[in-house]
């Protein structure tokens, strides 16, 4: 009796870790390859576009956007967006660069094997 519970018990964690690495990959090949960056640029609505951004720490990066014509770089934290230049489209246009070839996103194999070179380095 208690051979037979412990081998029910060892079955359902062996389908919980198969669940758990599914929705890992599910995660990182469908979702994560969904966002800006080196994807390309999100689209919002009312014809606001965020053209890049960059994190700084947690909970605080920058982010380049356009509004119709105007170009602002806006610092978002957790208290609150500021707004810390604006650009008119001529500006914009002299230093933005064509569009870059999308980075493909990492398999999850390739991902969880650079996590595990990393931890042999160390």
């Amino acid at each position: 009796m208690l051979e037979a519970t412990s081998a029910v018990s060892l079955l359902g964690m062996a389908a919980s870790i198969v669940l758990v690495l599914g929705a890992a990959y599910w995660f990182t090949r469908y979702v994560v390859g969904q966002g800006s960056g080196a994807l390309g640029p999100l689209s919002g609505s009312a014809g606001i576009k965020v053209h890049g951004q960059l994190v700084l720490g947690r909970d605080q990066k920058l982010l380049l956007t356009q509004v119709g014509e105007r170009w602002f770089l806006l610092g978002v934290t957790a208290a609150g967006i500021s707004m810390l230049a604006e650009f008119t489209a001529e500006e914009a246009a002299s230093w933005q660069s064509g569009p870059e070839a999308p980075e493909a996103s990492p398999s999850f194999r390739e991902a969880v094997k650079q996590i595990m070179e990393q931890k042999r380095r160390r």
